[in-house]
């Protein structure tokens, strides 16, 4: 059964997001999708036709969405159109609407220590097909804060305070970094991980994302799970 997804890319290119669309692109085509590759947010106007995808992938950062686009998105996926995404691509796509961060399930706040944290992924729930067989693993990258909704269903974690600074004053906390969630009849999925594409190659986060997608798309779907086979963990 063919699938058809849409990727949006756009927005602030620090985060490399052609690049990591490509990335996306690249496993949903071999996971059966048909694929439309798009750069501009005017590829949410058409309302009905996102209904009939089984996919949107958001990677664009710091951007602005109009009001048609944004009912259009909202729309889509509360009627069970699939919505997935990663690090500042999904999750600090457009700071001025509160209603895309109610529906992605957070919004990036800091990234204490900046590019190169080496930070421990810890899985939380190791039997959702999203994440089993995943181990615990070390990345170097930026260590995503979020603030998060606590309806999310969360996958894996990170522990701060690994650099100091006025939020260490708190204490240990665990921040989600892999969750999903509901959106009406639509699955949300998110990974705060992949700064550049880079990030997103890596084996436990590329399986992560390409399974958090599939399951996002697979909304009263057969056949299109996200595996379980098993990622060595890397440090």
């Amino acid at each position: 059964m063919t699938k058809d997804a849409l990727i949006v890319w756009g927005g602030w290119e620090g985060h490399e997001p052609r690049q990591v669309a490509e990335v996306f692109a690249e496993d949903l085509h071999q996971s059966g999708f048909q694929v439309t590759v798009s750069d501009t947010l005017d590829s949410l106007l058409d309302g009905e036709g996102l209904k009939r995808l089984s996919l949107i992938v958001p990677v664009w950062t710091m951007g602005t969405i109009s009001e048609e686009q944004l009912k259009n998105l909202l729309g889509a996926v509360e009627s069970g159109v699939g919505l997935g995404g990663c690090h500042g691509g999904m999750g600090d796509s457009f700071r001025n609407s509160p209603a895309f961060q109610f529906l992605a399930g957070g919004q990036w706040v800091a990234h204490p220590g900046n590019d190169g944290v080496k930070h421990t992924i810890a899985i939380t729930d190791k039997t959702h097909e999203i994440t089993r067989g995943i181990a615990d693993f070390v990345v170097e990258t930026e260590q995503y804060y979020m603030h998060v909704d606590p309806a999310n269903k969360v996958l894996a974690t990170t522990r701060f305070p690994v650099v100091d600074g006025p939020h260490a004053a708190n204490g240990p906390v665990d921040v989600p970094v892999v969750w999903t969630r509901m959106w009406g009849k639509g699955r949300v999925f998110y990974c705060s991980l992949g700064h550049h594409a880079d990030v997103v190659r890596k084996p436990e986060v590329r399986t992560i994302c390409r399974r958090g997608l599939l399951w996002a798309a697979a909304a009263g779907q057969e056949g299109f799970g996200g595996g379980a086979e098993h990622v060595e963990a890397r440090a």
